[in-house]
Order: structure tokens, then sequence, then C-alpha cells
């Protein structure tokens, strides 16, 4: 785990329901670091279901060894996105990976202690959805490196809304802070007149974090570009930026410049 000790921040993503966006929002969350001018890893620990590789169009890529162990996968040739997941190691991009909790727990214990990360300044984790194996390995692993937080992300629904109050259960009992909840999916942003209407209901994110005390990070609307873009293989390098994503990027650096 010495590794890790050259990240300055930790910053872990979360949400108790599959399917709200989680994974593109870290993605989203490492361009707005990246962009302004921080040197960003992002490391992708869904093991059943890892979707970063493909929002990069980094498929077929492979893991390269140096001395100081596994080199992350970067998108840019300035080497300021690195990239490491689980689909580097699979000789088939199709082949499903059915393993039991204790080889889960390794090799995200592996990712965490051999990965070079070099001297990158934030590392974001995408987690799988739920608070199972693979979220208590993340969360004993990390302890020791008293990591900045945890984002949870939701999508607006009552059903989403519940299995993330669960997952603001499981940071209080596992001792890690929680920066703030994202309302991914609020409403659908018009291509031709810029109108966001709710298309499944608006408001439960904030109600949420008013409810447990959190900070409510912002709404981060569907996009047909975000869509249509990652559908079509086109890396998210190449995709507009999210304001409300900015604006939590903003917030983690000031952050950081508020610490003494």
């Amino acid at each position: 785990m010495e590794r890790l000790k050259s990240v300055q921040h930790v910053i872990v993503v979360l949400s108790g329901k599959g399917g709200v966006g989680k994974s593109t929002v870290a993605v989203q969350l490492a361009l707005a670091l990246r962009a302004k001018g921080k040197k960003v890893g992002l490391l992708d620990v869904d093991l059943c279901g890892p979707s970063i590789p493909k929002m990069f169009n980094l498929e077929g890529q492979s893991i390269h060894q140096c001395s100081e162990g596994w080199l992350p996968v970067y998108v840019d040739p300035e080497q300021k996105l690195g990239v490491m997941s689980i689909a580097f190691l699979l000789e088939n991009e199709e082949e499903a990976v059915i393993w039991r909790g204790p080889k889960k727990t390794a090799m995200i214990r592996q990712f965490l202690s051999d990965v070079h990360w070099q001297d990158t300044e934030y590392l974001i984790i995408d987690t799988p959805p739920g608070t199972s194996d693979e979220h208590i390995s993340v969360m004993e692993n990390l302890r020791a490196f008293n990591p900045d937080g945890a984002i949870l992300v939701t999508t607006p629904q009552a059903v989403a809304v519940g299995d993330v109050r669960r997952e603001l259960t499981f940071c209080r009992k596992t001792g890690i802070p929680v920066i703030g909840i994202i309302e991914n999916m609020s409403g659908y942003m018009c291509p031709h007149c810029s109108e966001c209407t709710n298309i499944f209901s608006s408001g439960g994110g904030e109600a949420l974090a008013k409810e447990a005390g959190v900070q409510f990070l912002g709404c981060v609307p569907v996009t047909k570009e975000l869509a249509a873009g990652v559908s079509a293989g086109q890396s998210a390098t190449q995709l507009p930026s999210v304001p409300a994503i900015e604006k939590v990027a903003d917030r983690l650096i000031a952050l950081d410049k508020d610490l003494p």
C-alpha cells in the first residue's frame, strides 16, 4: 500500500442503486479535475461490470509493468489522466467475471497496492452498486490513508433515493466522510432550446442531502451528446463538460486550499 502514499487525495464514488450513472459521474469528475490542471487517476473496482475503459475508448489496451508496479493506462499523451480496470486484464471483453468474495477482495487489494500512480493528485475510485465485499475491501484498505470521502450518486426517483439512504448508513458505519450527494439524470436537457424537462421526478437527491445533513452537490441532467457519444464509441474526453460537475471539482480544489 506504500504506492498510495504518493496520491494526495482519494475520493470514492458510491451508490446503493445500479443504473444511476455512477461511472459516468466518476468519469466526468475525473475530466473536470484534469481540465483544471490536476493529475488524476481513475480506478474502476466494479469487477463484474467494468465500464470505464469503454467510456474512454480504451478497450483492448493492456497493462504494462515497471519496477514500481503496474502502470495505469493513460487517456492522453500528457499522462494527466490514468485509468486502471480489470477490463485490461481480461482476454475477452465479453468474458464474465465469476468470482467469490475472497478473490474479489484480493484483486481490489492488488489494485490499491500494486498500481504505480506516480504523482497523482486526485484518485477517483468508481465502485459497483451496493454495500458488498468490494466496498468493504476498499474501505478497509483505504482507512490508513485518510481518504477525502465519498460522493454519493442518486437519481430523483424514490426507489433510488431509498437505496442511497442505505449507502449513507454504510459510510457512517465504515467511518468514511460523505463529501456530498449528486442527483444524476435530473431531467432531460433539450438540445435545441436547452429547456430541462423532469422526465422522472425532481428534488429527491436534494431532499435526502438535507435530511442527512450532508452537502447537496447539484443536479446533472441527461444530455443527448453524452448518451449518443459514448454509445457511438466516442471517447468521453471529446464530450462537453457538465456545469454541475465543474462546480464539484471546484469545491474539491477549494477544500484542498483550505487545509493547513
